[in-house]
């Protein structure tokens, strides 16, 4: 069986009412060899710019000890993550437009040299420019992956390859302290962009040589003025809630300046947006009540995740005096039980065709670990402390991939790259509130709490200036003398512990928000086998045939449509 990449003779392009030849309605078959390729590429290829988004943070003191620009930190990590962000939807959208190969490749490319030049830089202010850089890469990689994984496959077969994407995402995220730590104490700090570039290449090649997808060129437009509009809304909200409390109090001048951008901006684009032939951003996508109660599970599940997994290592290096590499060790419950779960999960959608049940489940989990883990002090064992992080992986495991199939299960294929880059911006929408809004409350517990545990010890408390002098790296902490080294230990304690429990209402308002979501059965026939190691061809492997809910879906290997559905 070989993939196809044209339009049947028989079957000549339609046109749209507006003029336009809409994008292939039939999907292209592919053999289970072929599926697997291209899986492993994709996975590859998540990996790696995943990866590249965490693994710099263990890095960071010695990038500032060899470049200077203590006070320009911060922006090695919020650049990458606000162009990320911000690049997610026009990716998807333009990937609608002209194609998602050649996208893919542009994007690989882009984060392959990006990471040179990072690698590369000698200022503060060039590493900074090409994490910015870096980050549209990453972008274009993060939705184009779920979204060719939603071409190549249907529904009903994608739930077990959507959890080894989930479960790659998740171990980049947690491994990439981890790996940061090898890197800067072996070849030194620049490998922590190097890394990944043999990796990204790899993954194009293959890419290259095996993804073949049928689609008719389009004439039309791209919407750049509501892409603007968009992007300055979410820029300036993403601003503000990197910069407030650092660079400028939140209650000043420029705060209120960037939310009235970010309102204005978001204004003009709904307008904008509801009058545009080809919207970045369709209006109609809102009308789904499964693409909004998702999409607001995926931020608040994005508040909780990337607030709670990001702080985390402060607690195993400040509070337990852990290194980089050890606090990276302690977090392998955590990974493994994320990816066997995701994995686990995946496989059990797709012979079940049932979604729903699994991020209900997951997210009570991540509430229960969340809860867990507000309970730790600086004398938790260490089997309990890896013990509540097993659970909160667990519950990611369950959630996050199935939120996006979710999504894609009742999008229409011209919807499809969109749809599911939307979905992708919502949880790092919420990431990102999530690190700034977890690392105030942080900041706050942490002044706050020190002065009165020095009281309770009858010690003097420093001034504030003093005070935030000696809130160095996790090795001049455990350097100070008593008791001020304890104090900082159990301010970071309390703060940590306000994060946690934050976190539980969060995660429970998307428990409640996903569970008014009407399920939709995923459509296509279960494959008879299909894993990552290879295995039997699926029966009847080149069928196309149409899914009547949507008609404008056709799925390869794709069965039945339950008839409530129809």
């Amino acid at each position: 069986m070989s993939a196809t990449g044209s339009q049947p003779a028989s079957e000549p392009p339609t046109t749209t009412t507006s003029g336009t030849t809409p994008q292939s309605t039939e999907r292209p078959s592919f053999s289970h060899k072929q599926i697997i390729e291209i899986v492993w590429a994709l996975l590859l290829c998540l990996f790696v710019t995943s990866l590249s988004a965490t693994v710099v943070g263990t890095a960071l003191p010695t990038i500032v000890g060899d470049l200077g620009g203590q006070d320009q930190l911060a922006w090695v990590a919020s650049a990458t993550l606000l162009t990320t962000t911000v690049s997610t939807p026009l990716w998807g959208k333009i990937s609608d437009l002209y194609g998602r190969k050649p996208l893919m490749q542009i994007a690989i490319a882009v984060f392959v040299v990006t990471s040179l030049f990072a690698g590369l830089s000698q200022t503060m202010g060039e590493l900074i420019a090409a994490r910015a850089a870096q980050g549209v890469g990453m972008g274009g990689v993060i939705a184009l992956s779920q979204t060719i994984m939603a071409d190549i496959v249907s529904p009903r077969e994608r739930g077990r390859y959507a959890g080894y994407l989930g479960a790659s995402f998740g171990v980049a995220t947690v491994a990439g302290p981890l790996i940061g730590g090898f890197l800067v104490d072996g070849p030194g700090w620049r490998w922590c962009f190097y890394v990944g570039i043999p990796i990204a290449v790899v993954a194009s090649l293959v890419l290259q040589k095996t993804l073949h997808l049928s689609f008719v060129r389009r004439k039309t437009r791209i919407d750049w003025l509501g892409a603007m509009f968009i992007t300055a809304s979410a820029s300036a909200l993403l601003l503000l809630l990197s910069l407030a409390g650092q660079e400028f109090a939140w209650v000043s001048p420029w705060s209120a300046a960037l939310v009235l951008v970010s309102l204005v901006s978001l204004v003009l684009a709904v307008l904008v947006e509801r009058r545009a032939t080809e919207p970045i951003l369709p209006p109609r996508l809102f009308r789904s009540p499964t693409f909004c109660l998702t999409g607001i599970a995926a931020f608040l599940v994005g508040v909780a995740m990337f607030g709670a997994m990001i702080y985390l290592p402060q607690y195993l290096q400040v509070v337990r005096g852990k290194s980089p590499t050890v606090s990276g060790l302690l977090t392998i419950p955590l990974v493994i039980c994320m990816l066997s779960v995701s994995m686990v999960c995946g496989r059990a959608i797709t012979r079940w065709g049932r979604w729903k049940v699994f991020p209900l489940v997951g997210l009570l989990l991540v509430a229960t670990g969340s809860a867990l883990l507000s309970t730790l002090r600086a004398d938790t064992d260490l089997v309990a402390v890896c013990a509540y992080m097993a659970v909160f992986g667990c519950g990611l495991g369950l959630t996050m991939q199935v939120l996006v199939l979710a999504v894609q299960n009742t999008s229409e294929v011209r919807d499809l790259g969109i749809a599911t880059s939307s979905s992708t911006f919502f949880r790092s929408m919420g990431g990102a509130v999530g690190v700034a809004l977890f690392g105030a409350i942080l900041t706050s517990g942490v002044t706050a709490s020190i002065p009165e545990v020095l009281a309770r010890r009858g010690a003097r408390a420093p001034s504030e200036d003093s005070l935030s002098s000696h809130l160095g790296t996790p090795a001049e902490i455990g350097a100070l003398p008593e008791p001020l080294r304890t104090a900082i230990r159990e301010g970071f304690t309390i703060g940590l512990d306000r994060i946690y429990l934050l976190a539980v209402p969060l995660v429970l308002l998307a428990f409640f928000a996903l569970l008014a979501v009407k399920e939709v059965p995923l459509r296509g026939r279960v494959p008879a086998a299909a894993d990552l190691s290879g295995g039997v061809e699926t029966p009847g492997g080149g069928a196309i045939s149409e899914c009547r809910h949507h008609p404008s879906h056709a799925w390869p290997n794709a069965g039945r449509i339950p008839p409530e559905h129809e």
